[in-house]
């Protein structure tokens, strides 16, 4: 594993800086998560692509991102997290030049899917990279929750920048300046970090890689699939039978393998468990709020794509402020508290969206999403330090691949599902012959009241399992 600094809580300059580059490669990724959002309607022009073709903009990234991480995440472990960081690295910056380049929708659509898979290789390496250099305790914790911070902002950043660049450079400009920050992480990755190297012959577990990465890829076709045509499609239903197969057999694979590729009784751990829950929860929750809230603004209360991202640029710096204090608050409360109490607090600001205005609801609306995003942010690097705590380093790259894993899968089911269910509403009180406005309206609420019991059943589990696990012998 990689030599850390010292075990007390300061950072010495070179921790610092291999913070920073770690820390600026999660939110490189983060931003290509949203940073085309806002641009979709002037790339579906540019390209001649359909409104039902759009959604795959966002879904040929978000499939193998989310798909691949876990085997990522374990071959890092095998045979070197520096070296697949660098891998990563270089094919998401290539495949940004692609992007950027496109013609067409197919040459598109297939730089955006090699984007996914980069990122799948950095997200999970990056992360076991820094859980491994800074020791368990204060020094690990700030830089977790520098890390939390870094990623929750991007995503928010990314609505902004994409917003600003494309009104005024174009939309081509968001996956130049893609390509540009993974060319320069790359390039200082290798000064500043030191090369894993596993004890003994390294072994990769093919069947449970084929089956979970299989499942995994059916489960979140099938979800963002959804989005645009139902749940009740036959194409939907079989990718999630489909899905639900391998990921069964992917559980029977792993309880026989001599070196399996997920531990299960890993995930037997409370606190892995349960921690890994809680980011599943936090930000599949709080994606959908900023999707549904992007509805409210735009086609209810009619602002333009450049106000609307305003309005995240505001969350974005809360984001960024509380990230900066929650190492504290988990020093002074503990992590299972903190998280418990973050999902709280974002469960009863999400709830108040449900008394959204047809006119003048932006301060309502602006006030409940900075404060449920200071729980989101809470609970975001607390469930991190709780589902990485008390593991070697030599479990660190499996213990981060299921953080990132429950992080990417999260931002990538929570919108196919609960704007399924917004839209469903909203298109059944249109069939009933309610005008537009009100029909989203009260999709939006239905959604977001949807969001917010869900997100308090989550804290209510996760603070009764934790503590029966600590109460244990």
């Amino acid at each position: 594993a990689a030599t850390g600094p010292a075990s007390d809580d300061r950072l010495t300059g070179r921790a610092q800086l291999t913070l920073v580059l770690l820390c600026a490669a999660q939110f490189i990724i983060a931003l290509d998560f949203s940073i085309l959002n806002v641009a979709l309607p002037v790339l579906g022009a540019d390209l001649t692509m359909g409104q039902a073709d759009l959604q795959w903009a966002i879904t040929a990234f978000a499939l193998p991102s989310g798909g691949f991480l876990l085997l990522f995440g374990r071959i890092a472990d095998l045979f070197g997290r520096r070296r697949l960081f660098v891998i990563g690295l270089a094919v998401f910056t290539l495949a940004s030049v692609l992007a950027a380049a496109a013609w067409g929708t197919v040459p598109f659509l297939a730089a955006r899917a090699l984007q996914g898979l980069g990122a799948a290789a950095v997200v999970p390496t990056g992360m076991s990279l820094l859980t491994t250099t800074f020791p368990e305790g204060p020094q690990r914790n700030r830089a977790l929750a520098v890390n939390g911070t870094i990623l929750s902002l991007g995503f928010t950043v990314g609505m902004l920048v994409g917003g600003v660049m494309t009104d005024h450079l174009g939309w081509r400009s968001t996956m130049a300046l893609l390509a540009g920050a993974g060319a320069l992480v790359a390039v200082a990755a290798p000064a500043l970090l030191t090369e894993s190297r596993p004890a003994g012959r390294p072994r990769l577990d093919l069947p449970g890689a084929v089956t979970v990465t299989g499942g995994l890829l059916s489960v979140i076709y099938a979800l963002s699939t959804a989005a645009d045509q139902g749940f009740g499609e036959p194409e939907v239903i079989a990718a999630l039978v489909l899905g639900g197969l391998l990921l069964a057999a992917f559980v029977a694979v792993e309880n026989r393998a001599a070196e399996p590729l997920v531990s299960l009784r890993m995930l037997r751990r409370p606190r892995v468990a349960f921690g890994n829950l809680g980011g599943l929860a936090t930000f599949s929750m709080m994606s959908s709020v900023i999707f549904l809230l992007t509805l409210y603004l735009q086609e209810v209360l009619g602002l333009s794509a450049f106000e609307t991202s305003l309005v995240f640029g505001v969350q974005g710096i809360v984001l960024a402020g509380t990230g900066m204090t929650a190492s504290r608050i988990v020093a002074a409360l503990g992590a299972r508290t903190t998280l418990v109490a973050g999902l709280t607090v974002q469960s009863v600001c999400t709830a108040a969206l449900v008394f959204l205005p047809a006119d003048d609801g932006i301060w309502l609306a602006v006030t409940a999403l900075v404060l449920a995003s200071v729980g989101h942010m809470s609970a975001v690097v607390s469930y991190g330090i709780t589902a990485t705590s008390g593991l070697t380093d030599r479990e660190q790259g499996l213990a981060t691949g299921l953080v990132t894993s429950a992080q990417q899968i999260g931002i990538t089911i929570g919108i196919p599902v609960l704007g399924a269910l917004a839209a469903g509403r909203a298109g059944s009180l249109e069939d009933a012959g309610e005008d537009f406005r009100t029909a989203v309206l009260a999709g939006t609420r239905l959604g977001v009241g949807a969001d917010a019991v869900l997100v308090l059943v989550a804290a209510v589990f996760i603070g009764l399992g934790l503590r029966r696990a600590a109460a244990r012998p």
